[in-house]
């Protein structure tokens, strides 16, 4: 399981473990201010509007109602929006 360490902007760091994630667990790491519904439509609304990754995570086997993303779609997706 591979981690990465970032600075948070308040100090500490935090460590982002690239691992499988569920799509509203990874939306409400983006968006943690939201409510789960919100925050998965804005991520959902961001690949979207992205053709490149859109057409990334397809080739990986990704669905419109997919719920559990992959290691390997997780990090498509933190290299075109970055780390949450």
């Amino acid at each position: 399981m591979a981690q990465r360490t970032t600075k948070n902007k308040e100090g500490p760091e935090k460590t982002f473990v690239l691992r499988s994630y569920g799509y509203g667990e990874l939306a409400l790491l983006y968006f943690p201010n939201s409510t789960k519904k919100n925050a998965t439509t804005q991520l959902r609304r961001w690949i979207r509007r992205n053709d490149v990754l859109r057409s990334t995570l397809a080739q990986l086997g990704f669905t419109e109602r997919q719920r559990i993303l992959t290691p390997r779609q997780v990090e498509e997706i933190i290299q075109f929006v970055g780390e949450p």
